[in-house]
């Protein structure tokens, strides 16, 4: 009899019915997810100048984007022999798209996604190193809500082990090792990065408060503090995987993946801190798109019209840059200049036209 272990959820649990829908708890963890990424990023967004807006216009593509990205990655990377039925076993095409039975990499999620992200900000004009920093602890967040998604569907645990906070698993399950005993124990890998994940959320935020990281930095953070986590979760993990030797080492591809992220982030991170700090280091829009710039170009845009059709600009006086002298200066010197050289027309009221009453005219009067 097992003392000490952490249950599994029963299989019954991973899906439930809603009338004629069909709930998976695995989908509800990365909706959970989304919802916590939103919801921090879009704080820390408003923090740094955003509007109510700047999220939702980038969150709708990066969002779609990192989905499909995840989902590539792990038709394309995971487990492309069974999805392509390579090695000559079957294919299971038709449950590429079935993203509820569970098989979405974060990797292949946060690439597309930054692509979309891009796409986002480059449509309203946010620096996407500035929408980054801005993202990483609630993508953070929402990798450790996600994972709790393994643990429903009863995947991706570690080895055997026989420390207290063992998994267990029901050996009734398909993702149960063949040849162990019924009453096994597994590492939680789940558990561990799920942990592994919120400390990180703690510790970018607490970085955030205490320095005034340049552009790019908190991202570069995120990065290595995910892939050293991710190269130590794989250590632990024994569902299959593709295997890379590298000399002495025989890696996964994943945890190969996440060293590559490590070694990523500390360039990125060192490119950040050593470069110049610039001028726009605390906007995050792009040159000439801040709200303030946008709004002065439609005003500008409007009174460049108004000028146009013979109207003086709302709101605007007409200088002389020597003098300061305003438009009815100018039409008062230009009055006397003429007629210093018309001394006949030095009497002529200015309303007065070639049909006018005033001195110098021929035509009939005519009342108004």
């Amino acid at each position: 009899m097992i003392s000490a272990a952490i249950p599994s959820p029963p299989i019954e649990w991973s899906r439930f019915t809603l009338g004629p829908l069909t709930i998976h708890a695995y989908a509800l963890c990365i909706l959970l997810g989304i919802v916590l990424a939103l919801w921090l990023t879009g704080r820390r967004l408003r923090a740094r100048g955003g509007t109510s807006d700047t999220l939702w216009d980038i969150a709708i593509w990066a969002i779609p984007f990192g989905i499909v990205g995840g989902r590539l990655y792990h038709v394309l990377i995971t487990d492309p022999m069974y999805y392509f039925g390579l090695g000559g076993g079957p294919a299971h095409l038709a449950e590429i798209p079935q993203l509820w039975l569970g098989g979405l990499g974060i990797m292949g999620a946060v690439a597309l996604g930054a692509v979309g992200a891009w796409i986002g900000c480059r449509r309203i004009g946010i620096r996407l190193s500035a929408f980054a920093d801005a993202a990483a602890p609630g993508v953070l967040l929402a990798q450790a809500a996600g994972r709790w998604g393994n643990w429903f569907n009863q995947e991706l645990f570690g080895s055997p082990t026989t420390l207290p906070w063992g998994l267990e698993i029901d050996p009734d399950s398909y993702n149960f090792p063949a040849g162990l005993p019924a009453d096994t124990l597994f590492h939680p890998t789940f558990l561990y990065e799920s942990l592994w994940n919120v400390a990180g959320v703690i510790l970018l935020l607490a970085l955030d408060r205490k320095y005034k990281l340049r552009r790019g930095a908190m991202f570069a953070c995120y990065v290595i503090w995910y892939g050293i986590g991710r190269t130590i979760m794989e250590s632990f993990r024994i569902d299959p995987a593709e295997v890379i030797s590298l000399g002495p080492l025989d890696l996964r591809i994943h945890q190969l993946l996440a060293i590559l992220l490590v070694i990523g982030g500390v360039i990125g991170l060192a490119y950040s801190l050593g470069r110049l700090r610039s001028e726009h280091q605390d906007t995050i829009y792009l040159p000439g798109r801040e709200p303030v710039a946008e709004a002065a170009a439609v005003e500008g845009g409007s009174s460049a019209l108004e000028a146009g059709a013979g109207r003086a600009p709302r709101g605007r006086d007409t200088k002389k840059t020597a003098g300061v002298k305003k438009t009815g200066d100018v039409k008062d010197a230009g009055t006397a200049r003429n007629a210093a050289r018309n001394p006949d027309a030095a009497g002529q009221d200015p309303a007065d036209g070639p049909g006018s009453n005033g001195p110098g005219t021929a035509g009939p009067a005519q009342k108004k």
